[in-house]
C-alpha cells in the first residue's frame, strides 16, 4: 500500500496536481486494498498467468483517472449507505463512490483475465 500512495504522490507532483492528493490517494488506497482483498486472497492459489494487482494513473486537460487492474472476475459492489455505516471495514466503495466524481469496472478483454475498477476525478482548467 506504501508504494501505491507514493507513487501516487509522485505522479500528482509531477503532474502539478498536489492539491488533489488527500481524495485522489484516499480513493487509490481503497482500490487497491479492494483487489489485495478481494482479488488476491492469501489463502487463494493463483495460477502465473494471471496479472498482479496493477495501479495506473491517466491525466487529460480535465479529468484524472485511477485505475487498478486484478485478475478477478468478480464485479465490486458498493454497500448500500443504510448498511453499518460505523463498520471498520467493507466501506470502500462508498469512499471511492464519496470523494471521486464517478468510478466504474470492466472486464478485460482478449486473452487477459480479470478486471479494471476505475474512478474519475474531475480537474479545474486554467482560465
Amino acid at each position: 500500500m506504501r508504494g501505491a500512495r507514493q507513487f501516487t504522490r509522485n505522479t500528482l507532483t509531477q503532474w502539478e496536481l498536489t492539491d488533489r492528493f488527500d481524495d485522489v490517494a484516499l480513493v487509490v488506497s481503497e482500490l487497491v486494498t479492494n483487489a489485495l482483498r478481494h482479488a488476491l486472497p492469501a489463502d487463494t492459489p493463483r495460477d502465473p498467468q494471471d496479472a498482479s494487482v496493477r495501479l495506473h494513473l491517466m491525466r487529460w486537460s480535465s479529468r484524472l483517472v485511477c485505475a487498478v487492474r486484478d485478475p478477478s472476475h468478480a464485479s465490486p459492489e458498493a454497500r448500500k449507505t443504510e448498511e453499518d455505516c460505523a463498520a471498520e471495514s467493507g466501506r470502500g466503495l462508498f469512499l471511492v463512490e464519496s470523494f471521486s466524481d464517478t468510478w466504474g469496472w470492466h472486464p478485460l478483454a482478449g486473452s487477459l483475465h480479470g478486471k479494471v475498477v476505475w474512478a474519475l476525478f474531475q480537474l479545474r482548467v486554467a482560465d
